[in-house]
């Protein structure tokens, strides 16, 4: 197996304790920011794994139930297991004026069973008796809200507080059911809702909200970045997608170490990789890890003997067996075992034991297969990057399979390299600083810490506020964000567009394989096409203006990630090497601006990694799938580039050649000849 990373993706944080030190009424930063907006009717909290929004929503709901007139509060989770993060808390100790308590019958999540419909149903009474009951906290599934609202209807949710945990999975697609009717209750407009999430971009490219009702909501992000430069004892996050050939039974103990706490996510029954039987593929797992020695019968974990005599407890999550899965989950949930760094070492899961899933001690996430969902690989992610003492470092491992010219599912291989790819470049932009944009010369200065940043006079357009973590860049021709809105897009929502644009496979196919494709082409195309269909209610000018910044956001921590990856491996910088990148990447590029960023192609990097890690044939036959399934221009793309062809003459005083030797001039002018051709085809027919 090929055992390089395909891209990397390796973050070092400053450990400043920040994001895990509580204030006086045991609040850590994440849950001071959300706090301070709990009178809200609708909250949105946008904030990674491990950074306190269970306990954040229990401050919350607390403050409204008594302090607001909410009657009662239901707490939403997707699955059981996550019930486990809304327990009892005894927040009293910690200097807050009010304990967390839920009534055993009230968790929902406890019940014995899964969520199947028949099961689901069942608990709908349980769900109204409780409304109709002075107590005020429940918690259950997403499964038993949906039954329950269709059952009793959106009334019966008046004056109550409403908390979706893993918002994501909400959609503003009609045939979601929760989207729908969380839609009903925010029309109503009686329920104050809570919602909580992660990644809050979603793999299928839809909004989660529609833009009017998203725009109700306050919103509170707290990035991966401030989450992971805040810890105290985790220092270092690395990303690794693996290439592996035949079967990954074959190859996984290259990567598993059971020296580390792990976490392995065997592919799903219907996935190529899988052998199409989950049950075989754990146990294999498990006789590759050492000598079997029965069960422990407490927790049902599988108590294995290592070759060098150590005894490792492996708890199995894809046994279907309810019983032991039951056993087994209510074992991982025990809050008594949860500072137990010793109670388990290694976790199989499937379709369990990733989002909301709480084990700090997790150093390793090793997942088989590629996960359709950029969503789905953060959450997974998130699995890792708990802080928890003797942690140092932390990993996630992707294993691949690798395009083979020679098999027939050569398609579905590149299909899977190229979202890894989507993955990381995502991932790179999530773990970097948050940037803010100002035109050039601007003036808007004030307030950023350009002594960090190694300012001189006459010198960078950079500035890095140590406070804020954010940096400040100056870009000459940059649009300004004019609506609230736009603005609010620009400061809170640029991983969302940036998410969109390089999971689009059109985007990564070209950006990577296509030679004659401009960069311009990408960055002002295919990134204003994404903008303008995500956010119909802008204008054109805030249109561009998402678009520019967006695009400079992706484009300058790709350069970035180039600066910093020159850096010899050696003790950690006193932040991310981002930070390091992003600062020498403004030093170099004294004289920024819009035209100079959308030069720039954000796959670049990527093409290159992938052309080291892959032999020339295998990447010429990627390359050749590829090229085969080129398709001419549509309406819509034809109709933009004539526009832009438009301003080019505006500008120039002339139309576009198609005779030129700049490569984004000669796509205007196919542009404006296939808008031509489109339009006369559509007037004779």
């Amino acid at each position: 197996m090929n055992a390089s990373l395909v891209p990397a993706v390796s973050v070092r944080t400053a450990a400043t304790g920040a994001s895990t030190k509580p204030d006086a009424l045991g609040m850590r930063e994440m849950q001071r920011r959300a706090y301070a907006h709990r009178g809200e009717q609708y909250l949105l909290i946008k904030s990674p794994p491990a950074s306190g929004k269970s306990r954040a929503l229990m401050f919350i709901a607390l403050d409204k139930l008594e302090n607001q007139g909410v009657r009662q509060a239901i707490i939403v989770v997707p699955e059981r297991s996550i019930g486990g993060s809304f327990a009892d808390e005894p927040l009293t100790r910690s200097g807050f004026w009010a304990d967390w308590t839920v009534r055993p019958r009230w968790n929902l999540c406890n019940v014995p069973g899964a969520d199947e419909a028949g099961v689901a149903r069942t608990k709908v009474g349980a769900v109204r008796e409780f409304l109709a009951s002075p107590d005020r906290v429940l918690v259950c599934t997403h499964a038993t809200f949906r039954f329950a609202f269709d059952e009793l209807g959106a009334e019966a949710f008046d004056d109550r507080l409403i908390a979706v945990d893993e918002f994501h999975h909400v959609s503003a697609n009609p045939d979601n059911r929760l989207g729908a009717q969380l839609g009903a209750l925010i029309a109503r407009d009686r329920a104050h809702l809570v919602a909580m999430t992660g990644s809050y971009f979603r793999g299928d490219a839809v909004a989660v909200l529609g833009p009017g009702d998203e725009a109700k909501f306050q919103t509170v992000t707290y990035t991966y970045y401030e989450q992971l430069n805040g810890y105290e004892h985790l220092k270092a996050l690395d990303i690794g997608y693996y290439f592996y050939s035949g079967s990954y039974l074959k190859d996984i103990t290259k990567v598993l170490d059971p020296g580390q706490k792990t976490i392995v996510h065997i592919p799903s029954v219907n996935a190529r990789e899988s052998t199409k039987d989950k049950t075989r593929e754990a146990n294999e797992i498990m006789d590759a890890l050492g000598q079997w020695e029965g069960e422990d019968p407490a927790t049902g974990f599988h108590l294995i003997r290592r070759p060098d005599g150590r005894l490792i407890r492996v708890a199995d999550l894809v046994d279907d067996d309810p019983a032991k899965r039951d056993r087994v989950v209510g074992a991982l949930k025990d809050p008594a075992r949860r500072m137990d760094r010793d109670h388990v070492d290694v976790i199989l899961a499937l379709g369990m034991a990733k989002e909301g899933f709480d084990w700090i001690w997790c150093e390793h996430a090793l997942t088989v297969g590629y996960r359709s969902s950029l969503t789905e690989i953060v959450q997974i992610i998130g699995r890792a990057t708990r802080d928890a003492p003797g942690k140092p470092r932390a990993r996630f491992t992707n294993l691949i399979a690798e395009p083979d010219a020679a098999q027939e599912k050569v398609i579905d291989a590149i299909n899977d390299t190229l979202k890894a790819i989507a993955a990381s470049l995502l991932m790179e932009q999530v773990l970097a600083p948050r940037f803010e944009f100002s035109p050039k010369d601007s003036g808007q200065r004030e307030g950023f810490d350009y002594g960090a940043a190694g300012y001189v006079a006459g010198g960078t357009n950079v500035g890095f506020n140590e406070a804020t973590e954010r940096f400040h860049m100056e870009i000459g021709g940059l649009a300004e964000p004019q609506s609230p809105e736009a603005t609010r897009i620009c400061t809170e929502d640029l991983n969302e567009v940036i998410a969109a644009f390089v999971q689009d496979r059109s985007v990564l196919e070209r950006g990577l394989f296509d030679e004659e494709t401009a960069p311009q082409e990408l960055t002002r195309e295919r990134m204003g096409k994404i903008v303008r269909e995500r956010y119909p209610e802008l204008t054109e000018a805030d249109q561009e203006a998402v678009r520019q910044h967006a695009i400079a956001a992706l484009a300058i921590t790709q350069q970035a990630k180039a600066r910093a990856g020159g850096e010899a491996e050696g003790e950690p910088r006193s932040n991310t090497a981002f930070v390091d990148g992003v600062r020498r990447f403004a030093m170099d590029v004294r004289d920024l601006d819009v035209d100079l960023i959308d030069s720039v192609n954000p796959f670049e990097a990527a093409y290159k990694v992938l052309a080291r890690e892959l032999n020339p044939d295998t990447l010429k036959q990627v390359a050749a799938v590829i090229a085969g399934k080129r398709v001419n221009l549509s309406y819509e793309e034809a109709r933009d580039l004539a526009m832009r062809a438009l301003r080019f003459k505006q500008e120039r005083g002339r139309l576009p050649e198609l005779t030129s030797p700049d490569a984004w001039e000669k796509r205007m002018a196919e542009g404006v000849a296939a808008f031509a051709r489109l339009q006369a085809e559509a007037a004779r027919g």
